[in-house]
């Protein structure tokens, strides 16, 4: 005759609920760090993001060894956001315009990973992971800028950088955050000073 055994608590819970269930409390941390860096909190600490989460602080940490990782998580879901936009075909057919179009595209990108930009700048000294994505950052923004310019403008190395600073993630940080301008202000600005860049290159 067979013995009936008595399940252990929690044995009963299938393992992919327990797993669903895990996911659903990484993403509530997840969504905790993004919700205090986007109101402004640049430097959230683990205590923080768990109150926010609704969970326990050796919950944050069961799942996210250090912050590092934390950060790492918060990367990804941003990058997920703005891929799409920066992936988008050009329109224009020249490569004035596409400046022109990188430049508006890039605004829009801005305004939307401005505080966790923001928040990482804070944190890079800190953590070789953003130190890494900082530099990352910096060398996309070349590279895709120097994919649209001619090979005489990126030969004149003045020139490519003074485009690549006016369409710069830190130009706009400067405008919006440290000046104070409303998004179309500072968009003026960047107009403006892009038109006179490419306006004194004789490249066609």
């Amino acid at each position: 005759m067979a013995t009936k055994t008595t399940p252990r608590p929690g044995a009963t819970e299938p393992l992919d609920g327990r797993h669903a269930r895990s996911i659903a409390t990484r993403d509530k941390i997840v969504a905790a760090l993004l919700q205090l860096v986007r109101e402004g909190d640049v430097s959230p600490s683990a205590a923080r993001v768990a109150e926010t989460a609704g969970v326990g602080l050796r919950t944050v940490f069961r799942h996210f060894d250090e912050m590092d990782t934390l950060y790492r998580e918060m990367s990804e879901v941003i990058e997920a956001q703005v891929m799409p936009m920066m992936l988008k075909p050009f329109d224009a057919g020249d490569w004035r315009g596409r400046v022109r179009e990188m430049a508006g595209r890039r605004i829009g990108i801005y305004e939307t990973i401005m505080p966790y930009r923001i928040s990482a700048s804070v944190k890079r000294f800190q953590s070789d992971f953003l130190m890494q994505g900082y530099h990352r950052q910096l060398q996309l923004e070349r590279t895709s800028l120097h994919a649209v310019l001619p090979q005489a403008v990126i030969d004149d190395a003045p020139t490519a950088s003074a485009i690549e600073v006016t369409i710069s993630f830190q130009c706009w940080r400067r405008l919006r955050h440290d000046q104070g301008l409303a998004i179309e202000d500072a968009r003026a600005v960047v107009e403006t000073l892009l038109e006179a860049m490419l306006a004194r290159i004789e490249v066609g």
